[in-house]
């Protein structure tokens, strides 16, 4: 199916892969119909996704088929309930087979699709359906989640149904599955004026900024081509083989990783349905058990994994482990290739894009680096001129040239959101807000975001750095680095350390872990701060929540 949107797959270099990638679109590309059916008029019955949940033992399939026919049920459904183009339907769904199912739904009809995440409170919910104008929640029958929809439901003036999946269907919502089950499994591709086109809207997703109420990014529908080098040429999926990632859907690593690039590809999507609870065991028994071929997952993971005896676990299935979310820690590079033989390669990218900077598969790894530009960006790193950076100086990482067109998989915009538009997209460039520097052989060294960067004494301080030299003492099972305020510097090196089984926090510990920075990295990097934590503060994809203890701190201090 790849090749029908690549003139070639098969590069001899890295060098050769910048140069001529190309990325064919063919005019109104819909993901639904030009690849999830188009997989199942060649083969019905070919595996395209498989959910699990606590008992391993359960496992559902769902093959391309399937998926056209319950997709096609669903955007019945939907239509039948007033959904139309250019409509926006939150969906809050966790792992169930209905994320993916009405996902392929709303892109058939042409709806916006807004994925969620089910720890959102009644004032977040709120404020996302009349920010987006919301006319449909879609969501699972989980109890808090649904006392927290009925109650700002009232205020919410463009919002018509919640339908739920599940078996506790409250009263004035809808029964999704029951429902959708009398709907025809053919949905003909609409024409004319509700006919999607690759300029409209497609998929968005609130994030949060360093202030004010969280931004909607808005991408259109050739978003999905754009995963290609994703899933293609840094996760190295595979044609019939299992992908596993550990992701809800109410993330953007979903779309990085779960749907889109992956089934181009024709690879077979895992839903790791655990409610949201992370058991580095059960994880690894799954792995065991599923035998997927590659596997993603943000740092918090993987730093949990090797803490586990590996050797217990059968893992040979695995023959590519990616990461992203954050810098990967050379520690943890270094261990997990030690009890697995496997090299991590990380990526970085953000909700806002696909992939833009990889460890492709043409060149080494070096630990640390984030690794190469991706060819279908025209990328830089420059200064606050605008200008290009020479080798080792930091400076932020953009998009130029956009006047050439803008390339498929970067947003189109945030939603209704002018300030945010112009801070972003200025000197016809994208500027991504993250740091990062080069060095001679073109790899590309992750610094941080601009508002993670800490200024002290003159000095410019990336968190990843420090992070990646504590994480090199044997007591420190995973850390935070953020600026902490101080009178006289401005702001200090703070952090923030969960520590390993069988270590007590003592301010003994504190002066040898600052020791052991001093000697692992530039002394003046040292944390002067060292707090000790039961578990840092995180997003449901793992992230970790650098503004809250940077907030925390301010409002303390």
């Amino acid at each position: 199916m790849v090749e029908k949107f690549l003139p070639r797959e098969r590069f001899d270099s890295y060098e050769d892969f910048k140069k001529n990638y190309r990325l064919n679109i063919p005019e109104n590309f819909n993901f639904s119909y030009d690849i999830i059916d188009q997989w199942a008029a060649q083969d019905f019955d070919k595996p395209a996704l498989v959910r699990v949940a606590e008992d391993l033992d359960q496992e559902e399939w769902l093959s391309f088929g399937q998926l056209m026919e319950r997709s096609c049920q669903a955007a019945n459904y939907f239509a039948a309930h007033g959904v139309k183009k250019g409509d926006f339907v939150l969906l809050i769904l966790r792992q169930r087979l209905e994320a993916w199912i009405c996902m392929l739904a709303l892109h058939r009809i042409g709806a916006v699709v807004i994925p969620a995440t089910f720890q959102l409170m009644p004032h977040d919910i709120e404020y996302r359906c009349n920010k987006a104008g919301i006319k449909m929640i879609c969501c699972v029958d989980d109890r808090e989640l649904l006392e927290n929809i009925q109650r700002v439901r009232g205020q919410c003036p463009t919002l018509k149904y919640v339908a739920v999946v599940g078996d506790h269907i409250p009263e004035g919502c809808e029964d999704f599955r029951a429902q959708v089950a009398g709907f025809p499994k053919t949905f003909p591709r609409p024409t004319g004026e509700a006919a999607t086109h690759n300029d409209d809207l497609m998929l968005g997703y609130f994030t949060s900024g360093t202030t004010g109420m969280p931004k909607l990014i808005v991408h259109t529908y050739t978003y999905p081509l754009g995963h290609i080098t994703t899933a293609k040429y840094w996760h190295q999926v595979e044609e019939g083989k299992l992908h596993f990632v550990s992701a809800d859907s109410g993330w953007a690593k979903f779309g990085w990783g779960k749907i889109y690039g992956q089934w181009i590809c024709g690879a077979v999507i895992v839903a790791y349905d655990t409610e949201g609870r992370f058991d580095p065991h059960h994880m690894l028994e799954a792995i065991q058990r599923l035998r997927p071929t590659t596997f993603c997952a943000p740092p918090t993971v993987y730093r949990f994994l090797i803490k586990e005896d590996l050797s217990k676990y059968d893992l040979s299935s695995l023959k590519k482990c990616t990461i992203a979310g954050e810098p990967l820690n050379p520690e943890v590079f270094n261990k997990f290739k030690e009890a697995t033989g496997l090299e991590l390669c990380e990526g970085f990218g953000q909700s806002e894009t696909t992939v833009i900077i990889a460890n492709f598969p043409w060149f080494p790894v070096k630990p640390g680096s984030t690794g190469k530009f991706s060819p279908l960006y025209d990328l830089d790193i420059v200064d606050e001129e605008g200008n290009s950076c020479e080798d080792g100086i930091v400076g932020t990482i953009v998009v130029k040239n956009l006047d050439k067109g803008r390339p498929a998989g970067l947003l189109s915009g945030y939603w209704q959101d002018p300030e945010a538009n112009s801070a972003s997209f200025y000197n016809n460039m994208y500027s991504t807000g993250d740091t990062a520097w080069r060095d001679s052989d073109g790899y590309i060294w992750f610094v941080g975001r601009n508002d993670d960067v800490i200024k002290c004494s003159g000095y410019r301080i990336g968190p990843f750095e420090v992070e990646s030299a504590l994480m090199t003492h044997p007591s420190v099972l995973e850390c935070a680095v953020t600026a902490a305020p101080d009178p006289v510097r401005g702001q200090v090196v703070k952090a923030t350390v969960v520590l390993a089984r069988g270590y007590v926090a003592s301010d003994e510990l504190k002066k040898e872990l600052q020791n052991h920075v001093k000697k692992e990295t530039a002394p003046y990097k040292y944390p002067r701060i060292v707090e000790f934590v039961e578990e840092l503060p995180k997003t449901l994809s793992g992230k970790i929540k650098r503004k809250q203890i940077r907030l925390e701190d301010a409002k303390n201090g």
